[in-house]
């Protein structure tokens, strides 16, 4: 079952958003670059979640289609028999 790339995407952008925001404002700094600098890092956040997701997808994908195709499944066999007319048994 591939994994919700846009929900943990946007859950890792709020929280960079206002893990960001706290730093920035603890620091100091005026709330216009508090603002900036949090938006500019949840941005790169849901970008960088997004992409790791997508390639964590597809490397369990790719490792689920190996392992159907190593052990063999029953149903594809029962399958293909009722496709062509079924069993002569």
């Amino acid at each position: 079952m591939p994994l919700n790339a846009r929900y943990i995407a946007v859950t890792a952008a709020v929280i960079c958003f206002f893990c960001l925001s706290f730093v920035s404002w603890i620091s100091g700094l005026s709330p216009f670059i508090c603002c900036e600098r949090a938006v500019i890092g949840a941005v790169v956040a849901y970008l960088a979640a997004g992409l790791v997701v997508k390639a964590i997808n597809a490397i369990l994908i790719s490792a689920m289609i190996t392992s159907q195709k190593s052990h063999g499944s029953p149903k594809v066999g029962s399958q293909q028999k009722e496709e062509r007319g079924g069993s002569r048994d």
